[in-house]
């Protein structure tokens, strides 16, 4: 009998192995940040040097923000530019605004025309062709209630600190913030957010975003902290940012020295493909989390970029690694620009389906398409209850497996402890 047990753990074993096959064969074709340190290190030696710097300088976040590369001119120094992807660039330039970080730039292979790093941070033609999308689909022009905020939830709100960022998305879905120049929101436009919030009660939970609030220097962005923590009502206060990924230097043990002073602090950042996942951005990460600090990411589906089951996996695994766990995936936001990113709902389905039982339940995010005009988040689901009727459901499995499932009616449990109870006391 136990030998029949163990033959049936076996040949089960051998089946779920058959699955694995095909993601195992595809894994080790899909870049990744953390298995390409060497040749990230050359490239960023070969930065440092067209640049007159030093490692020293590299390691500066400050540094990293004044030395962004924003001009074709400097562009291709690093990187191989043909006579129409300049003027592309160009063009683009005059509408949309662009700049990458020296470390971002490290992360792309000059030697691949359809590396991911470079189709997120480069600008391309598609940008322009793009006459259907308007600037602001989620419409915050019009739930801006005071201040920079943003409202589309009972208890809970943005907070728009800044428009700058250590490199600017080419899906960004805020590129109409982004103008030609960096600016914070001023000390009094935050004041006005500030009061707004301790004004409603209701609101619990505040999110900092931008731009990227970790642009912002120690000081001013401790101010804005301890103000929000000053009001009982704020429970938990988020930020939102990229620099982890784009500008890891920016995770200083100063800043995260100060960061943990005001705890429930919750940080979301964006990674949105593996090749991002570098030993740098993991430090960064571990920082944070060693801090208390609770990470999260928010990837965003994009066409040729991350849009296939095998590399958003690799993606949310690696992430696991870095103590930050998957928490989105948007599906992109129609913003004017960015059409060429746009994916169908059902590439994300695909990517669900695909996800449950061939990865830990840690590894799976939720897939959410934003209502347009701030209506808000909506989940995404494969469907796995097929019918129902008086007593049962029928489900399908991860397996595509057809089950039936019985459904019986819960007790009123706290009635009948009531009713033992005042009859013990009879």
């Amino acid at each position: 009998m136990e030998h029949t047990k163990r033959q049936i753990a076996l040949e089960r074993a051998a089946t779920l192995k058959k699955t694995i096959q095909d993601y195992l064969h595809a894994k080790d074709s899909i870049p990744c940040g953390i298995h390409q340190s060497q040749e990230i290190r050359q490239r960023q030696d070969e930065i440092i040097r067209k640049m007159g710097a030093t490692r020293e300088n590299f390691q500066d976040w400050h540094w990293q923000l004044r030395n962004r590369i924003k001009d074709v001119e400097t562009l291709q120094k690093y990187l191989p530019i043909s006579s129409k992807q300049r003027t592309d660039i160009e063009n683009v330039s005059k509408v949309f605004r662009w700049a990458i970080s020296p470390y971002y730039l490290s992360l792309i292979d000059p030697k691949n025309p359809l590396d991911p790093i470079r189709l997120l941070a480069v600008p391309t033609h598609f940008e322009l062709e793009d006459g259907i999308h308007g600037l602001d689909p989620m419409g915050e022009e019009y739930t801006n209630p005071a201040g920079a905020i943003t409202r589309r939830y009972p208890d809970r709100l943005i907070i728009n600190v800044t428009n700058e960022c250590a490199m600017y998305c080419r899906h960004c879905q805020r590129r109409r913030n982004i103008g030609d120049r960096d600016t914070m929101t001023s000390k009094k436009v935050l004041q006005e957010s500030i009061d707004y919030i301790r004004e409603n009660p209701e609101i619990r939970d505040v999110l900092l975003t931008g731009g990227d609030p970790l642009t912002m220097n120690n000081q001013h962005l401790e101010w804005l902290l301890s103000s929000l923590r000053q009001i009982k009502h704020v429970e938990i206060i988020r930020i939102g940012s990229r620099t982890p990924v784009t500008m890891p230097m920016r995770i200083t043990d100063k800043l995260v020295t100060m960061l943990k002073a005001y705890h429930p602090i919750y940080l979301n950042t964006h990674f949105n493909h593996p090749q991002e996942v570098t030993e740098e951005a993991k430090k960064a990460c571990e920082k944070l989390a060693n801090a208390g600090i609770v990470l999260g990411n928010q990837a965003v589906l994009l066409n040729g970029i991350n849009n296939d089951p095998f590399t958003m996996r690799l993606l949310n695994q690696e992430l696991l690694t870095c103590r930050v766990r998957p928490y989105y995936i948007f599906h992109a936001k129609s913003v004017r620009g960015t059409a060429h990113f746009n994916t169908s709902i059902d590439d994300g389905i695909e990517i669900m389906e695909y996800l449950r039982g061939y990865t830990s339940g840690l590894a799976i995010p939720y897939y959410i398409v934003n209502a347009p005009l701030g209506k808000g988040k909506t989940p995404i689901l494969p469907e796995y209850i097929i019918s129902r009727g008086k007593d049962s459901f029928t489900l399908r499995t991860w397996q595509n497996e057809v089950i039936q499932y019985e459904n019986h009616p819960s007790i009123d449990l706290k009635k009948i402890l009531l009713e033992e109870a005042e009859s013990d006391r009879s």
